[in-house]
């Protein structure tokens, strides 16, 4: 039976004195990226608008020159490392999936002090306690950041992370648990926990506030789209207010599984006309035709309307979560582009090099 957990992280909306948001901050110039494959579209001549449909061309046409947003000032990447970690505290750890559901996952804040400086769409490793089977201190494990870069807190002292804890039965029907993995989910408020990093660029928000974002997510993989979405509906900020459209598709096997299904709701009720969520719960939900509700089953639901967005110079999209579901997606579009007259495969490594298909998988 599905059940309704709250977990104890307070929204901006929180009249709690110890948890106060930052009104404002100044973040670099934003700058629009641009396709360079060809669509209908107007353009100006000689001061009248005038409508054009240029061919499409499996040839890679000319590319105008543009900035990378992984070229950004003020990007920190490997500030600490394995042998010199970050140590910071574990302020607050939460089971945010139900009792019934299939495993569990945890949301934990920790303390950095500002040390730690990280984008939305970055990572940090941890370094567990203890010594592997060897003796020797255990390796780190990255984990993507489910925190926008002002924290939970708002006040750009913490990080967070959604956290699944591993557990298996192998071959020799012995039960394994996965080190990293149980040692977060079991940290007490006020204990220690070795950081490196902060890494990653892939994964990096578009810098573009009038975007439209898909973003794609298994499990705890909605990690680096919940530090977009605080970005884009719970934070203010001088100079940047979305105003594009962020699309979230998450797949869970039970709907006693789904993650921070409150925040969402709470950014739809906000802002309805810029933020969408689709939902993939596969052991409860199927399609017409009584296949399994998978991430590409949901999204082939909406193909058309996705395969129109994926012709726009500005839309983006993420994907974070388990490898199977890109090979879906490529199904799903390849028959679309090719009523185009477009090589799916081809269009896709155009979007990748654009900086506009942006994958972490596992």
């Amino acid at each position: 039976m599905a059940m309704t957990v709250n977990a104890a992280v307070s929204l901006p909306s929180s009249k709690s004195p110890s948890l106060s948001f930052k009104n404002s901050i100044a973040i670099p110039e934003r700058i629009n990226f641009n396709k360079s494959i060809l669509y209908p579209r107007n353009v100006s001549f000689g001061g009248n608008v005038i409508s054009i449909r240029a061919q499409v061309t499996t040839e890679a046409p000319a590319k105008a020159e543009k900035i990378s947003k992984k070229d950004d000032e003020g990007i920190v990447v490997n500030k600490f490392k394995p042998k010199e970690p970050y140590v910071g505290k574990c302020l607050l750890n939460t089971k945010i999936t139900a009792d019934d559901a299939p495993g569990e996952t945890w949301h934990m804040v920790f303390s950095t002090e500002g040390e730690v400086p990280y984008r939305e769409g970055q990572s940090i490793g941890v370094i567990a306690d203890g010594l592997d089977k060897n003796g020797k201190p255990n390796k780190l494990r990255l984990y993507s950041i489910a925190s926008s870069a002002l924290g939970d807190f708002g006040n750009s002292q913490t990080v967070s992370l959604c956290v699944k804890r591993l557990v298996y039965t192998n071959e020799q029907g012995e039960i394994v648990k996965g080190v990293c993995s149980n040692f977060l989910c079991d940290l007490k408020p006020g204990a220690d926990v070795k950081i490196t990093g902060p890494v990653g660029k892939e994964m990096l928000m578009p810098k573009d506030p009038n975007a439209t974002i898909i973003m794609l997510a298994t499990g705890t993989g909605i990690a680096p789209f919940r530090s977009f979405l605080w970005k884009m509906f719970f934070e203010k900020y001088d100079d940047y207010k979305f105003n594009g459209l962020a699309w979230l598709f998450l797949g869970v096997p039970t709907s006693s599984s789904l993650l921070y299904p409150e925040e969402f709701e709470k950014m739809k009720e906000k802002a309805p006309n810029n933020f969408r969520v689709d939902y993939a719960i596969s052991r409860e939900q199927s399609n017409d035709k009584g296949e399994k509700m998978y991430i590409q089953t949901r999204m082939a639901q909406y193909a058309e309307e996705l395969w129109e967005l994926l012709k726009k110079d500005n839309t983006y999209v993420y994907m974070c979560g388990l490898k199977g579901m890109e090979k879906g997606i490529d199904d799903i579009m390849t028959s679309l582009a090719a009523r185009d007259g477009i090589d799916w495969l081809e269009y896709k490594r155009q979007l990748k090099k654009s900086e506009q298909w942006n994958v972490e998988v596992y």
